[in-house]
């Protein structure tokens, strides 16, 4: 009987977990995904509706701070630094706020993100930027709150809010030149003395041609900055490939500069590697 009674609950547990009603959000959450230039954009946001009321001075009050939708914060994040109307705001995520005003709006980007709709204590050191724009009156009406990015060039762009008959657009710049001269200078100096290392490390891992991973990781060496030691790493990485290649003598030799700069850095666990490779390449 007891044994029924367990199949039961479970059976009833099962049912109660598919039978989960599902219903619409009454303001869906919606996601702005775009690329300017080479900047990487994302909005987060829920999408209320007017449905029939007056918004802007009314649902939504003139001169208080809005959280710009509904529901939790919206957010949006930027992959590099950029400008907004003239001012400069940091690569990174922040919450949209908004103060709708009948003449001027101010939008703020705020650093906490973590706050369902408005945060509980305002922090102005958290305001990342604000800036003030100016409203427009648009000629047909918006039933559910918007935000695009519209007016896309390879160095700027615009950020529209649009609910009801109002219209806000906020200019931004992005670094475009800046990022691609960075890359374009990257890709012309050639591979970093980490990519070498990379290369050198997976032949060495999948016994690819050893004599390529040893050139690799002289590369590698090589390009290390001059006003720095050598990584001990790399030169452990060249002892074990040397050794692997029948140059037991060049490898004790390399593993002794890596381990000098492993007991130089504190790493006991590079200075044991060396210390047992070495008596072990001795014999």
């Amino acid at each position: 009987m007891r044994k029924v009674i367990v199949i039961l609950a479970v059976m009833l547990a099962n049912f109660f977990v598919e039978a989960q009603v599902k219903t619409p959000q009454a303001s869906p959450a919606a996601k702005v995904e775009q690329v300017v230039g080479l900047t990487n954009i994302q909005i987060d946001y829920s999408r209320p509706s007017a449905k029939g009321r007056t918004v802007y001075g009314d649902l939504v009050p003139f001169g208080k701070n809005w959280r710009t939708g509904a529901n939790a914060n919206t957010t949006i994040s930027f992959s590099e630094n950029v400008k907004v109307c003239g001012k400069d705001l940091a690569k990174g995520k922040y919450a949209l706020y908004t103060t709708p005003k009948a003449d001027s709006w101010d939008i703020i980007f705020y650093t906490d993100t973590n706050n369902w709709g408005l945060p509980e204590v305002w922090d102005e050191v958290k305001v990342a930027l604000r800036v003030t724009v100016k409203p427009e009156t648009l000629s047909k009406s918006v039933e559910s709150f918007s935000i695009f990015l519209n007016n896309l060039s390879n160095d700027s762009g615009v950020l529209e809010l649009s609910w009801e008959r109002t219209i806000v657009s906020v200019p931004f710049t992005v670094p475009t030149q800046e990022a691609a001269m960075k890359s374009i200078e990257k890709t012309l100096a050639g591979p970093s003395a980490g990519d070498y290392f990379a290369a050198a490390q997976y032949f060495y891992q999948t016994n690819g041609d050893l004599n390529k991973a040893l050139s690799w990781v002289n590369s590698a060496v090589s390009l290390s900055p001059k006003d720095k030691d050598v990584p001990y790493w790399y030169l452990r990485l060249k002892s074990l490939i040397q050794a692997k290649l029948g140059d037991k003598k060049g490898a004790i030799q390399t593993a002794k500069l890596s381990l000098e700069g492993a007991i130089k850095e504190g790493n006991a666990d590079y200075e044991k590697m060396n210390k047992d490779s070495i008596a072990e390449w001795s014999k």
